[in-house]
């Protein structure tokens, strides 16, 4: 997959166009992430134990990859990251427009 934990994504269609977060967790069997504040639904809780709350709940719910663009941290532009190996034969995520390592 070309996005990872803590990568700053933007989301490229859906109703939640245009918005930018963090993503915190990705699953790559499924092809999903779950981005900070995009892709949000309200769930009912009822409460298990007692003295737990319940109550309505927002949560991230996760969005599929391929609507994801990583945000190259130099640029600022959306790209999708371009594999190259150092000369030690590290491998390394560059930017595909400004070049730079990410």
């Amino acid at each position: 997959m070309h996005i990872k934990t803590n990568d700053i994504v933007t989301v490229l269609s859906g109703r939640d166009k245009g918005k930018q977060g963090k993503v915190m967790s990705v699953d790559p069997g499924g092809k999903k992430a779950i981005v900070e504040s995009v892709n949000v639904a309200k769930r009912h809780k009822k409460p298990r134990k007692q003295g737990e709350p319940g109550g309505i709940i927002t949560m991230e719910t996760p969005i599929y990859a391929s609507k994801l663009m990583r945000i190259c941290p130099k640029c600022d532009k959306p790209t999708k990251p371009a594999h190259t190996f150092d000369d030690d034969g590290n491998k390394s995520r560059v930017c595909k427009k400004c070049g730079a390592k990410i």
